[in-house]
């Protein structure tokens, strides 16, 4: 078989990675890849953008391709899944209708609310008047969301006044034209990624990401710092009820609503200090970088069950088998991210750290004269597999200590909020 990954970013190349680890698969492209995708065996880079629907199957036909998978948001929202179905080509990944889940918070909160799925409370607003009188009506704190997509930052978290009416006036400055305002819900933030093929749902273990670029959860919020996958915070029975109050009666709104959801539904939720889940929103992807963190758990050959995703036969394939132990993911990024930052710096050690069960993933870096440089804000994440979750951290930060790019940070308390636990 052969698959095309759509998608430039660490996610992508954990997804390039897995897949090659099926046997059934021959070889992996993708568009446009990475530096580190580059350099996989069996994997081909192809330098199209991932909205260039004509390109892309262009390429499939010329290459044969049995399977697509779309990593990114953005190209499911324009209807990448839509434009190859058309001409009977496997897709893993929704339509976009179904991207509409992730493409629209006030969208994703009617569907909630229809669906009688756990949710915090929330209004939607088109002008920023009736947003800051509602915020100076409600209180603080409070939470501000972009309607649109806004690559993982579209949300401020805001503890004062202050930060919330600044909020309003930075997503309406950003031409967004709808924000979603809601309750402030404490207790500790899990990430559920399920697959489904529009007729069952399975979700795959529970992940822990770190959106915040300070340590202790402070500063600005990012795509994610680094996460660790399975967190213990998720019972078995957590886990069912999740199932059952959430990805399930999702799937049956979608149903409804007459869309074919074949994909990744990942359902970003608050554990309430009681225990119960609430959803706070739902992608339409994999996230990065749980990704890096959960694929490599993933016994299972991951090739068998997309392409069981994208052809509606999920319910045939036995329950997905995982590696015991935990996988922990450490993203190093640019100086300055995420804000402005330079790109361009060569980067060394990567090769010395690769060992087993220590896997680094490219997101934001490049191959130019048999050198990887930056290329990104979020350079690399750096994945351990371990014995136990105590064992998988002090792996991955032996391997990021090794590895070296002018200006680089990166969080070094990732998993603080299980350590003490453990």
């Amino acid at each position: 078989m052969k698959v095309l990954v759509v998608g430039s970013g660490g996610r992508e190349h954990a997804l390039a990675s897995q897949l090659l680890q099926s046997d059934t698969v021959e070889k992996v492209f993708c568009t446009p890849g990475n530096g580190g995708t580059a350099r996989l065996k069996n994997c081909e880079n192809v330098s199209l953008l991932v909205d260039d629907f004509e390109g892309i199957l262009k390429l499939i036909k010329e290459k044969a391709i049995d399977l697509v998978v779309v990593g990114p948001e953005l190209p499911l929202s324009l209807g990448i899944t839509d434009y190859l179905q058309e001409y009977q080509i496997n897709v893993f990944g929704p339509n976009k209708a179904g991207a509409t889940i992730e493409a629209s918070k006030s969208w994703a909160k009617d569907l909630m609310i229809a669906g009688g799925i756990p949710t915090a409370k929330s209004e939607t607003f088109t002008d920023k008047e009736s947003a800051r009188n509602y915020i100076l009506q409600e209180g603080v704190p409070i939470v501000v969301k972009a309607d649109g997509l806004a690559a993982g930052k579209g949300v401020i978290v805001a503890m004062t006044q202050e930060e919330a009416l600044e909020g309003i006036e930075e997503l309406f400055a950003q031409n967004f034209g709808k924000v979603v305002i809601e309750e402030f819900l404490t207790g500790q933030e899990v990430s559920v990624l399920a697959l489904t093929d529009g007729k069952i749902i399975r979700s795959l273990i529970p992940a822990q990401d770190h959106k915040q670029i300070g340590e202790g959860d402070t500063g600005a919020n990012t795509g994610g710092m680094g996460a660790y996958a399975p967190t213990p915070l998720v019972n078995d029975e957590l886990s069912d009820r999740i199932t059952k109050e959430i990805l399930e009666p999702t799937l049956k709104e979608l149903q409804k609503r007459g869309i074919d959801y074949r994909g990744v539904l990942y359902a970003g939720l608050m554990i309430t200090p009681e225990g119960d889940p609430k959803t706070l929103e739902f992608n339409c992807r994999f996230g990065d970088p749980e990704t890096q963190a959960v694929l490599p758990m993933l016994k299972t050959p991951l090739a068998e069950v997309l392409l069981a995703c994208a052809q509606q036969r999920l319910a045939d394939l036995p329950p997905l088998e995982w590696h015991e132990g935990s996988a922990v993911c450490v993203v190093m990024v640019a100086g300055g991210y995420p804000s402005s930052y330079e790109k361009g710096k060569v980067i060394t050690g990567i090769d010395q750290v690769q060992t087993e069960g220590v896997t680094v993933f490219h997101a934001g870096t490049k191959l130019l004269n048999q050198e990887i440089i930056t290329d990104g804000g979020r350079v690399l994440g750096v994945t351990c597999r371990d014995a136990d979750f105590q064992s998988a951290i002090k792996s991955a930060y032996e391997a990021v200590a090794k590895i070296k790019f002018e200006d680089m940070y990166y969080r070094r308390d990732i998993g603080h909020r299980i350590m003490n636990k453990l």
